[in-house]
Order: C-alpha cells, then structure tokens, then sequence
C-alpha cells in the first residue's frame, strides 16, 4: 500500500540555536548527538525515567527536535533549566513540519526502517494511516504511551 507523503500533526518542531547547541544536548539526552543525526533521544528524570522523547535533527549549526505537539512547551521549560546562562536560544519552529511516508526516497526513521521514510519539510496535507501504521509495529512515542518507563527498557 503506497500513500502520499504527509504531515504529522501531532508532531511539533523545537529549534536550539547558538553557541555549541550539540555540546549543550550532549550531557542532557540518551543518544549521542555529536554524531550522526536524526537520533532518537529522550530527556530523563533524575531516577532515569523518561521524560520527553524526540528525534533531533540537524539543520546547519541548529538542532530541531521532532517531538509530540502537546509536550512541547514543557520541553522548552525544561531546557531552559539546563541552558543557564548559555547563548542559546530553545523555541518552538512553525515554519517546518514533521514529514511522513510508507516509501520514497527520504531518510528512514531512525527508531525503526520498517516505520517508513520521516523528514523535515513545510506543512503539507495531513497525515492518514500513521498512528495505525506505528502501533502495529509496536513503537511507542510520547509521553501517554511511555508512562513510567525507565529508558533502558525503550
């Protein structure tokens, strides 16, 4: 089944602009980000368990975070503890969406290929078939279906 590209409207971007914005995720987040991106993150609690999840992406010197619309100014809030006195700048980016298809020539998902092919694009039509598509797959996202799980058990 073949279906056109399409925005995740659950989804929202979070840009980190500045000085060394990698450096400042670095010690924060489950995955490396100094290397090969997108990953899948997650910020955690003290105890380990998950807090957020998102997939960083690069856009030149800047990070974007894909992560679920409703978490989104939680997640700035939360950053913004981390920042200190650091000359970056966290804000939600309106400007771009989370993309989604079955096929095509894009970049994997890097949770899992067999999810289909997720990108970084201006809004288009929304998505249909995601959510079902995702949940068969068993992969969970956001903070509903992560709970209280601790994210070694992701």
């Amino acid at each position: 089944m073949v279906m056109a590209a399409t925005t995740l409207t659950d989804r929202a971007l979070v840009r980190l602009s500045g000085e060394d914005v990698r450096g400042f995720l670095q010690g924060l987040v489950t995955n490396d980000v100094a290397g090969p991106l997108p990953v899948w993150a997650a910020l955690l609690s003290p105890q380990g368990k998950c807090l957020f999840d998102f997939i960083i992406w690069a856009d030149g010197d800047d990070l974007l975070l894909d992560c679920e619309a409703e978490a989104v100014s939680d997640l700035i809030r939360r950053l913004a503890i981390y920042r200190l006195r650091r000359p970056i700048t966290i804000e939600p980016d309106s400007s771009l969406a989370v993309q989604w298809a079955m096929d095509g020539g894009k970049p994997a998902d890097p949770r899992l290929a067999a999810l289909g092919k997720r990108w970084i694009a201006p809004a288009d039509e929304p998505a249909s078939g995601w959510l079902e598509h995702r949940l068969r797959l068993g992969v969970c996202e956001g903070r509903a279906e992560l709970g209280d799980v601790l994210w070694l058990e992701c």
